[in-house]
């Protein structure tokens, strides 16, 4: 059983395909620019494994091309032996996964077995450094970095995303230390994802203070240019860019 933020159903920003995104509850990190602190905490949405896999199973008939579900949140790994629990239903069903995580928890063998069994991974690399990390985080930097080098060795297939914020990681030489970084790492894409404030209102909603109430939203052109240049230093082919997504 787990506490579950929300369910989307028919999402098509959370991997391949049509999706079917289970949001799970709590989360390591305080990462600033984050569009979903009320994911922060518990919701009282406590759901069995059995009771996702039935809501999951009625959209079967949409995961085409590479569809199926996605474990998000929050943090969902902080669920891990939920999500091996739920996908050995989806999996004996045909349905396959994909996990939306930062990589922010201890590298456990119910982590390890959630990694192994997923379709897919969308790695969310915060910032490309260890201070940076600590200081807009609060996180382990090395945690991430473990699970990237883990998803590289077991071939899972490995996507990955950065936020891009107007004044904190939006120039050339952090495209840089990002190339450097991911150096390691076996990725099939690496998007850059423009920080907005649409999720302002929660901030105020909850009475939490915004550290970012005064930034702008990343301006468009200048997140395709920045995505350009990044495609170059890690030899990737476009993947668009100037989408805004904050997690």
């Amino acid at each position: 059983m787990a506490d579950v933020h929300s369910f989307e159903s028919m999402a098509a920003l959370d991997g391949e395909g049509l999706r079917y995104a289970i949001f799970l509850t709590g989360c390591p990190l305080r990462c600033p620019y984050c569009h979903n602190p009320d994911a922060w905490f518990p919701s009282g949405r406590d759901v069995t494994a059995d009771q996702a896999y039935q809501k999951a199973r009625r959209f079967k008939p949409y995961f085409k091309n590479g569809g199926g579900v996605t474990f998000s949140g929050g943090e969902p790994l902080l669920h891990a032996d939920f999500i091996n629990e739920t996908a050995a239903k989806l999996r004996a069903d045909g349905i396959g996964y994909c996990l939306d995580t930062s990589g922010s928890v201890p590298l456990t063998e119910s982590v390890q077995k959630a990694l192994d069994g997923a379709d897919m991974v969308i790695l969310d690399i915060k910032f490309p450094d260890p201070e940076r990390y600590r200081r807009y985080t609060g996180g382990d930097f090395n945690r991430f970095v473990e699970i990237g080098r883990y998803c590289s060795k077991i071939g899972v297939r490995l996507w990955l995303r950065t936020v891009v914020v107007p004044g904190i990681n939006d120039t050339e030489a952090d495209m840089e230390r990002y190339a450097a970084l991911v150096k390691e790492f076996k990725f099939e894409r690496y998007e850059l994802l423009g920080f907005h404030t649409m999720g302002f209102f929660k901030y105020e909603k909850l009475q939490i203070e915004n550290p970012l109430a005064n930034v702008p939203a990343m301006d468009r052109a200048r997140l395709d240019e920045l995505q350009l240049r990044l495609n170059a230093l890690v030899q990737l082919q476009p993947v668009g860019g100037g989408r805004q997504k904050n997690d």
